[in-house]
C-alpha cells in the first residue's frame, strides 16, 4: 500500500502565482501558511466620474477588477476566497483583512460565518486622506483592518512586548496614525500616473508583520497587487506567496521586491515578554552549578544574607522557604521578585541571580 506525500509548500515561497485567486489558491498545500494579509476589492459602486470643485477628474479606484454586479456576487467572491486562506492557514494562523466603509462589514460578517475569531479591529488613520469634493459627507479619513485567528482555539502569535516598545513603552492602541503610500515609494507607470489605484503604504504591512508574525514565516498576499507584502516580508526575513492577476503589477512587484535588501539576522530579532520565555526554576541553577547548595545569596545592599539549600529553598534567619517567600519575608512586604531581589557574590560583584536565570534560558533555545 502507498503513502500519499503531503504536499510541499517550499516551490512556491517567495513567488508570485499568475492568475485569478480562487484558481491560484488551490494550489497551496493544506496549513502551509502562517499569515494572510489580504487587500480585496472594495467593491466601490461608483456611478459616473468623480469630480473636484474646478471640474477636473479625481483618478479614482474605477478598475476592472472592483467591479460586481451585486453585493451578492460580492459576497459569494468574498465567502470563496476566505475559505481557501482558512484552509491553507496553519491551525496558528492569522489572517488580516483591509477594507473601506463599502465592504469590510459584508467581509467581516463572512469571516464569522466561516469560524474565524476576530481578535482586533484596527483603525487605519490617514494623516492626508482625499478630500470630499462633494461636501456632502464626512472626508474619508481612515480605512479598517480586521485581524482575525484561524479559529477561536487558535494560539496565535502576537508580540506584545515589541508593539509596546515600538510605541514608546505604552500598549499599542487599535487605532494607528500612517499617511497614504506617496513619494518614491509610490509605483508610477511610464506615463507618470499611479500604477495601482489604492497601493498600500510599506509602514502598515511592517507594523502587521511584526506584530504577528516571526521571521522564517510564510505570509500569503491573495491579492498581491504591486507587491508591497512581499517587499516587506524580503526585507523581514519572512517568506511569501503572492496571487495576482494583472500582469502589469505582477512586473512592477518582481521588479521592486528584487532590489529589497532583507535586514540582518540581528536587527530581526523580536522582544518578548517574560511570559513568553520558558520557565526556570531556581532548583534548575543548583543543578547547572550556577548555585551552589550551601551558598550565602544577599539583597542589592548586601545587608540581608540567606542561605542556599540544595532542594532549591533558602534559609535567613527564622524562616525558610521560596526565593520569593523569603525576599517578601525581610522586607515585610506582601509580595517579592525573588529573582531580581536575591544577587550571588562572584568576585568583587554581586551579580543578580536573574542574570543566571537568563543563561540557562540562552542555553535552551540554542537547543530549541
Amino acid at each position: 500500500m502507498g503513502y500519499v506525500t503531503k504536499p510541499d509548500v517550499k516551490p512556491l515561497l517567495d513567488s508570485i502565482l499568475v492568475g485569478d485567486c480562487l484558481t491560484e489558491l488551490k494550489k497551496i498545500p493544506t496549513a502551509s501558511v502562517d499569515l494572510v494579509f489580504a487587500d480585496p476589492p472594495y467593491n466601490l459602486q461608483l456611478n459616473g466620474d468623480l469630480t473636484r470643485p474646478d471640474q477636473s477628474k479625481v483618478d479614482a479606484v474605477d478598475d476592472h477588477w472592483d467591479k460586481f454586479a451585486s453585493f451578492a456576487d460580492y459576497d459569494a467572491f468574498s465567502r470563496a476566497w476566505l475559505a481557501e486562506c482558512r484552509r491553507v492557514l496553519k491551525p496558528n494562523g492569522a489572517l488580516w483583512v483591509i477594507g473601506s466603509y463599502h465592504n469590510i462589514f459584508r467581509v467581516g460578517s463572512t469571516l464569522q460565518d466561516l469560524g474565524y475569531w476576530i481578535l482586533n479591529d484596527i483603525i487605519w488613520r490617514k494623516t492626508n486622506p482625499m478630500p470630499n469634493f462633494r461636501g456632502r459627507r464626512f472626508t474619508n479619513a481612515h480605512e479598517t483592518l480586521i485581524w482575525a485567528a484561524r479559529d477561536a482555539s487558535s494560539k496565535y502569535c502576537f508580540h506584545y512586548e515589541a508593539m509596546k516598545i515600538f510605541n514608546d513603552d505604552l500598549q499599542m492602541r487599535s487605532d494607528w496614525t500612517l499617511p497614504l503610500c506617496t513619494g518614491a515609494e509610490r509605483l508610477k507607470d511610464e506615463a507618470g500616473d499611479k500604477l495601482h489605484p489604492t497601493q498600500k503604504p510599506e509602514a502598515l504591512l511592517q507594523r502587521l508583520m511584526l506584530a504577528s508574525s516571526n521571521p522564517g514565516d510564510v505570509v500569503l498576499d491573495p491579492f498581491f497587487g504591486t507587491g508591497t507584502t512581499g517587499a516587506v516580508a524580503r526585507q523581514l526575513g519572512r517568506s511569501f506567496i503572492g496571487v495576482e492577476r494583472e500582469e502589469a503589477y505582477v512586473r512592477a512587484a518582481r521588479a521592486r521586491i528584487a532590489a529589497v535588501d532583507p535586514l540582518p539576522e540581528e536587527a530581526l530579532k523580536t522582544t518578548v515578554g517574560k511570559r513568553a520565555e520558558p520557565r526556570v526554576p531556581f532548583g534548575t541553577l543548583i543543578e547547572r552549578g550556577l548555585v551552589k547548595a550551601g551558598e550565602t545569596i544577599y539583597d542589592p545592599s548586601h545587608r540581608i544574607a540567606a542561605r542556599v539549600r540544595a532542594d532549591g529553598s533558602i534559609a535567613c534567619k527564622d524562616n525558610s522557604g521560596s526565593i520569593h517567600k523569603i525576599g517578601a519575608h525581610v522586607q515585610g512586604a506582601e509580595a517579592c521578585n525573588g529573582w531580581t531581589f536575591w544577587h550571588v557574590q562572584r568576585g568583587p560583584n554581586l551579580v543578580p541571580i536573574d542574570l543566571l536565570r537568563q543563561q540557562v534560558r540562552s542555553e535552551m533555545a540554542k537547543v530549541a
